[in-house]
Formats: structure tokens, C-alpha cells, sequence
């Protein structure tokens, strides 16, 4: 493999010189840049090779985007066999580590087979790091690896886990939050973890967007995708200004804001008009499968398809039985789903759907990694590897083909230089021009799992795998 290859190529006399730099008190987090590297004219490397890659660090697992800093990269870890979760910062000229903090977890939480407990991505400003883990909630830290305060909060019911990640909005964290039950969306002071305001979300099923930053003309809007809605909320009081009905019933993407107008890109399994799931009338339910006449729907009466398959999540109160406000409940949300791609101008009051939303596209929709909008195009990538690009005027298909990266795509797209990134969870980086009618320029096969977003920072390019954090740049 790469890692075991190169290791003993490094020097850190070669990397020092290249550390990267960043305004001071400019804070960062997941997506806070959209995927968009700047300046344009820093060249970046499309081959990632021994002879491009600075320095590399071996670490535990885990999924959260490094988080780069002035001086440090900041990432989670999770380690199953001790059941342990951890921050680490890493000195980002040379890849060594810095420190290395445990989370005062109590118990792990459920999280999906392909999954992990440390999948948030930490969110840092010029003298903090605030990372959550559902596990035991929001913990703050000085970028010494001091921990400040710890809100708790969590486990949630949701046997995926948890991964929407914390931003920084003014003096305030900001993290939303939408599970089975208890769905929320919290501002906390950044300085002392305390609650600024906290506005329930009832009505929002699961979901793992991250909450995006949309400049306004008075106030800025923090806007959340989440079941069925995106909503935009006012940064300073958490009340809802506008929202936009149509979108998916689970919502894994974070949606970007180019030009005055927000972009997103949904889908989940059954929201596609040919392949729709459908809940009968919960009076036909219990005429077909209430064997014991109890007026309920258990788990056990259920034949196998796509309600049992998702019992766990339908169950509100986890009694192992549907009652009908259950049952109509998730019937509704699968019967609005809809699987899009959307263009939304920014502003309004209220319900904006009519009149905002500027197109809608159904082709190429991803799962899990966020689009791009880059230099006019909006860019897709989807399982199996298939990357669409969009005119963003019109929402019109201008190229879809598959990349050399196969398999399941988790990680969210970056561009720079004039290039996309793309890395699928089996390892490859592929590389493309960053153009309507793009064409692949290289890729690169790892041979170690990625689920993190490449970070693109001052010429750098940091890649996480499961086994290691790469630095990689051009001479």
C-alpha cells in the first residue's frame, strides 16, 4: 500500500517549508468553503504518488473530515476494540501527532455497519475545537488540548448513529440534530457551551445534513436539509423564516450556496416514482396483519419488505408494535419523498417553494457526498461512480459517465485548480477537468477505505483513509 511505501521517503526539512496559512479567527468546518478550493491559480496535484506526498500520519479509524487550522488538522477516532472515541490534532508541516484526547463517553451508540461514532467533522475558530460525538455530545477544547466545557447530549434513538456536524455561526456552535424522535437544531456560546436557543424540530425523521451558512441581506439564514423540507432559520433567535417542501425523507447530502441561490442534490431508496414506497390505510394494515387483535401492528406480524425492514425507525416508542399515529406517520413521509436535485433562490417569507425554486432535476441524484457548483456547473456523483454535471442556469444534463472509482461513493466532492476530486469508499481518487463536459485527467487507487472528504487547503490536499491522514501537494 501507499502508506507502508512511502514512509520512509519523508523528511520533515521537505514539508516545513509548505505549512499552510490561515486568516486568523477565521473559523472552519464541514463544508464551510462549499468544496471549493481558492485561489484558482494554486496549482494542485492530480497525481497522488510518493513524489507528491509530504508527509503521512497512521491513525485509528473514523470518518470525520480533518478540520485544518493555522497549525494543527483536527480529526476524530474510534477505536472498537477498546470502545474508545478520541480527538487528535496533528501538526500540520510535519504529520506529527500533537495531542491525542479520549471523549468521557459513557456508552457507544448504535451506528450503521458501514458506519462510525467518529463521523462528525470538527468545527474550529482561532483558539477552539468543538467536537460532537453522539455518544456523549458537543465537547470543547483549546487548541493546546485543553477541554473547556462538555454539553451532553445523546445517544439518539437512530441505530445509524449520528454524524451532521457542528458549525460556527458569529459567537455561536451551531448543530442540528434529527433523529427518530427528539429532533432539534441547538446554538450554544462558543466561549462557555451554554444554550443561546434551541427550537424542536417534530416532524423530522432522520437525517445527516450539516446546517449551511446563507449570507442575508439583514440577518444571515442558518438553512438545515432535512425529511421532506430544507428550512432556513434566523442565526439569531432559531426562528424559521422560510422553508421549501419537496426533498427526500432522509436527507445525507449538505446542500452549497453559489451566486444567491442554494443548491442540493437528495436521494434515498424509494423516493423514485417507478420504485415508490408505499404503507397501506393502517385500517387495511390491521385487517391483513393483526393476528392477535390488539389494534397494533408488531414487528413479528409483519411480513418481509421494506415496513419491517424498517421497523426499528417506524417504532417511535419502541414497543415493539405500530399504532396507527406510528404507522400514518411514515406512510405520509414516503408517499411526499421526492428524490431531486434543486436550484432554490435565496430570501422570502414562509412557504417558498412556488416561488423560489428555480429548477428541479431527477437524473445522477447522490446518496451520501454533496455536489459541487463550480464555474457555472453543478457536479454529482453518485454510487457505482457515475458523475453528472448540470447547468446550473437550467438544471439540464450536460454529461454523465462513469469515473474509474467503482463502488459506493460517501465521501462529498472538492474542487480546485481547474480540477474535481472524487473518492470512492474502496480507495480510488479519480480526478477531473472542472468543466461542463469534463473528461477524467487521473486517478489513483489507495487500497485503503475512504468515507472523509478530501480537504483542499494553501496548495495542500489532505486525504483520510481508514488507516492513515495523507498531505500531498506540488512542488
Amino acid at each position: 500500500m501507499l502508506r507502508t511505501a512511502m514512509v520512509v521517503l519523508l523528511s520533515v526539512a521537505h514539508v516545513a517549508a509548505i505549512g499552510p496559512r490561515s486568516q486568523a479567527g477565521e473559523g472552519n468546518y464541514f463544508r464551510r468553503d462549499c468544496g471549493i478550493a481558492g485561489p484558482n491559480n494554486v496549482p494542485l496535484c492530480e497525481q497522488f504518488d510518493k513524489e507528491h506526498l509530504l508527509w503521512l500520519c497512521p491513525l485509528a479509524p473514523g470518518h470525520s473530515t480533518p478540520c485544518v487550522t493555522e497549525e494543527l488538522i483536527l480529526l476524530t477516532t474510534f477505536q472498537e476494540d477498546q470502545q474508545e472515541l478520541a480527538t487528535v490534532a496533528i501538526n500540520s508541516a510535519t504529520g506529527d501527532v500533537v495531542w491525542r484526547r479520549e471523549a468521557p463517553v459513557q456508552r457507544i451508540e448504535p451506528f450503521h455497519s458501514v458506519g462510525s461514532p467518529a463521523a462528525s467533522t470538527i468545527a474550529s475558530d482561532s483558539e477552539r475545537a468543538y467536537v460532537f460525538f453522539g455518544s456523549c455530545g458537543l465537547l470543547c477544547y483549546n487548541l493546546d488540548g485543553e477541554r473547556l466545557w462538555h454539553k451532553r447530549m445523546g445517544p439518539f434513538q437512530n441505530e445509524f448513529g449520528a454524524s451532521s456536524s457542528p458549525i460556527i455561526v458569529d459567537d455561536k456552535v451551531i448543530l442540528n440534530q434529527d433523529h427518530d424522535i427528539n429532533s432539534f437544531i441547538i446554538a450554544v456560546d462558543r466561549e462557555t457551551g451554554d444554550t443561546v436557543w434551541k427550537v424542536d424540530r417534530n416532524g423530522f425523521t432522520r437525517s445527516f445534513s450539516t446546517p449551511i451558512l446563507v449570507p442575508n441581506e439583514d440577518q444571515p439564514r442558518i438553512v438545515v436539509g432535512g425529511s421532506l423540507q430544507l428550512t432556513a432559520y434566523d442565526a439569531v433567535n432559531g426562528k424559521i423564516v422560510w422553508w421549501v417542501r419537496g426533498l427526500s425523507r432522509i436527507v445525507d447530502t449538505t446542500p452549497v450556496v453559489h451566486d444567491g441561490r442554494i443548491f442540493l442534490a437528495t436521494w434515498t431508496p424509494g423516493g423514485d416514482p417507478a420504485s415508490r414506497i408505499s404503507m397501506e390505510p393502517f385500517a387495511d394494515a390491521l385487517r391483513k396483519y393483526d393476528q392477535n387483535d390488539d389494534g397494533q401492528v408488531a414487528r413479528s406480524e409483519l411480513p418481509d419488505g421494506p415496513v419491517r425492514q424498517r421497523f426499528f425507525r417506524i417504532d417511535l416508542n419502541q414497543d415493539q408494535a405500530l399504532s396507527e399515529q406510528e404507522w400514518n406517520q411514515h406512510a405520509t413521509i414516503f408517499s411526499r419523498a421526492q428524490n431531486v436535485a434543486m436550484a432554490i433562490r435565496t430570501g422570502g417569507r414562509g412557504d417558498v417553494t412556488n416561488s423560489h425554486v428555480e429548477w428541479i432535476q431527477r437524473q445522477g441524484l447522490p446518496t451520501v457526498p454533496s455536489p459541487l457548483v463550480v464555474d457555472g456547473v453543478m457536479f454529482m456523483v453518485k454510487d457505482s461512480g457515475i458523475l453528472t454535471s448540470l447547468d446550473v442556469a437550467t438544471g439540464k444534463v450536460i454529461k454523465q459517465g462513469r469515473l474509474p472509482g467503482r463502488g459506493n461513493y460517501y465521501a462529498s466532492l472538492v474542487a480546485g485548480d481547474g480540477k474535481v476530486y472524487a473518492a470512492s469508499e474502496r480507495g480510488t481518487i479519480s480526478v477531473v477537468r472542472a468543466a461542463g463536459k469534463w473528461r477524467t485527467l487521473a486517478h489513483h487507487d489507495f487500497e485503503e477505505r475512504i468515507m472523509a472528504t478530501p480537504v483542499i487547503h494553501d496548495g495542500r490536499i489532505y486525504v483520510r483513509t481508514e488507516d492513515a491522514l495523507y498531505c500531498f501537494a506540488e512542488h
